[in-house]
């Protein structure tokens, strides 16, 4: 009999080219449980059920085709749990990877803070190991993959580091970012924030400024001056060291050339970020001059 990986690697193959099929296997992994993981997939299912919707899962071959990047991302947290579910119900072998463990754990005691440490473990695994398709993206698409992570590497830090993330509104952090509860998807749903369709066509600093509000007082207002302490904690708890080089002297900079840093600044001005930071005990870190983008149409 094969072994766990094996068997997992199998149950991806057979839905590969099937996004619909995908979605399937990620939603049984918490259907199949009894107890309280049913739970958990509140957040993750919403965000790939937006990933279907864009189009990015379908296959190479279609027309117009999926996005590499995303179809392999996406294997590699539904390998890992699948192989992870195999494993725990007697499947023969051993983890394949750390991120396989950490879905162990969480199988065999769910709990939030496992739940993010695994899926994060995931995600983090697959970003680092597929940075060569992420390149091939166009600028915006690279732009919305580095928010998503920024994103769910803050949401992990508010249940597990309610300080580092917030400042002074941590007491937030465990109620907010608990993902079996709606509240969540605020942070990581990112239909609220950018274009549905794929491959985007609009420029990159347009769609940062047609971004809502909210997104941008969370993008800009909490979590940019945070992002150095936010990525060193999230590689110290994932046991990623490779995380923290995809920041550029505190700018996201995953498939990210430095000579573009300065689009990171675009649209982070306004009293709302301002106050937002204030509030949390901190200042915007990206302060842009008259020369750098965005600053002529910031005003929302």
């Amino acid at each position: 009999m094969a072994d766990a990986a094996t068997r997992a690697e199998q149950q991806v193959a057979r839905v590969r080219d099937d996004p619909a099929g995908r979605y399937a296997l990620a939603r049984e992994f918490y259907r199949q449980a009894t107890g309280p993981r049913r739970r958990y997939g509140r957040a993750e299912l919403s965000f790939l059920r937006w990933s279907l919707a864009r189009g990015v899962l379908a296959p190479e071959a279609s027309d117009p085709p999926g996005s590499a990047w995303w179809r392999a991302v996406n294997e590699r947290l539904l390998r890992d749990k699948a192989e992870a579910h195999l494993l725990c119900a007697g499947g023969a072998g051993l983890p394949s990877a750390p991120s396989v463990e950490c879905w162990a754990d969480f199988i065999r005691a769910p709990s939030p803070r496992r739940w993010y440490r695994a899926h994060n473990a995931s995600i983090v695994a697959g970003y680092l190991g597929h940075e060569d398709l992420a390149a091939a993206e166009c600028q915006v698409e690279r732009f919305m993959m580095n928010v998503a992570l920024l994103r769910v590497l803050f949401t992990h830090a508010m249940l597990a580091e309610p300080r580092l993330a917030l400042g002074r509104l941590a007491p937030l952090g465990p109620l907010m970012a608990d993902p079996r509860h709606r509240n969540v998807q605020l942070f990581l749903d990112l239909g609220r924030s950018f274009p549905p369709e794929y491959p985007v066509a609009a420029p990159v600093e347009e769609t940062v400024l047609d971004e809502h509000t909210l997104a941008r007082m969370l993008d800009y207002g909490l979590i940019a001056p945070r992002l150095t302490e936010l990525y060193e904690f999230s590689a110290a708890s994932l046991d990623q060291p490779g995380l923290t080089a995809l920041l550029d002297d505190g700018v996201p900079a995953y498939a990210w050339p430095h000579a573009d840093r300065t689009i990171w600044y675009v649209g982070n001005t306004g009293r709302h970020l301002r106050a937002i930071a204030r509030a949390s005990g901190t200042r915007l870190l990206w302060e842009p001059s008259p020369a750098r983008p965005g600053r002529r149409r910031s005003r929302r």
